[in-house]
């Protein structure tokens, strides 16, 4: 009978010892329902409550989401390696699902700016719209984004050499970074002389920032969350998981800003 237990262990559950979650498809439902109300709210429903409703249940949701995995790392110990390079794993396919949304709206960019139509003067932006341009804010947040890359690979750096003082810090400066460019970005957005519904130059360009935004907002939550288990000593040199996935969503976040500011505020500035 021993036998037999030991058989089947080894067949299904060789190094995953995990325990089953079910807060993935509680977080789906609940966004689901997120993205509903808001839909619903924006078109003039009255739905505002659902909207508010349900994204306090999926920050609720993913708060218990974090709560299980830093309990099964740092106290229980079944983040083995074949756990850590499941979870790399997934990353690396949510990073991919990421960069096909975002391909979608610059596929849309693109073909609009390379053959505006007539109706609009054969001009992208089209006449009346007035770009923000590449200088000034957008400059300065790109100035920004690339120096929170470099201090997030800086405190990887650190973390791994064992110096988490420095590592702490060099994420603190990542944070402010990060922080600082969601101002200027709101600067940005009251200062423009179109909006959302001008032309579907105003839908794309408000779409593609915003949603970028939207990632900032999730990468400095991320990055948060890892400054908070550095301070408690739940990483170091040889298990930062959490922290090297953080930095991955980072860095991501940094490029897709270098096409955003390369293709909306310099190429049809």
């Amino acid at each position: 009978m021993l036998h037999n237990v030991v058989k089947f262990d080894k067949k299904f559950h060789p190094f995953h010892i995990v325990d089953y979650s079910p807060w993935p498809i509680y977080l789906s439902f609940s966004l689901l329902l997120t993205a509903s109300g808001l839909l619903s709210w924006l078109n003039g429903f009255n739905s505002f409550l659902i909207f508010i409703s349900s994204l306090l249940l999926s920050s609720f949701i993913v708060t218990l989401w974090w709560r299980d995995v830093i309990r099964e790392s740092t106290f229980q110990g079944k983040h083995t390696i074949e756990v850590m390079n499941g979870l790399r794993l997934g990353m690396i396919m949510f990073i991919i699902s990421e960069v096909m949304f975002f391909f979608s709206f610059f596929y849309g960019l693109f073909f609009l700016s390379l053959s505006p139509d007539s109706s609009i003067g054969l001009l992208y932006p089209p006449c009346g719209i007035e770009n923000v341009g590449f200088l000034g804010i957008p400059l300065l947040n790109s100035i920004l984004l690339l120096s929170s890359g470099v201090t997030i690979t800086w405190s990887h750096y650190e973390l791994l050499s064992g110096n988490l003082s420095l590592s702490f810090k060099s994420l603190i400066i990542t944070i402010m970074l990060g922080l600082v460019f969601l101002v200027f970005q709101y600067m940005e957005y009251k200062s423009s002389t179109f909006s959302i519904a001008d032309s579907s130059f105003g839908s794309l360009f408000f779409m593609m920032t915003g949603f970028h935004g939207i990632h900032v907002c999730v990468g400095v939550l991320f990055i948060i969350i890892s400054t908070l288990r550095l301070n408690f000593y739940h990483l170091n040199s040889n298990h930062h998981l959490g922290f090297e996935m953080s930095s991955w969503y980072w860095h991501f976040v940094d490029v897709v800003w270098l096409f955003l500011y390369l293709t909306l505020y310099w190429w049809l500035s």
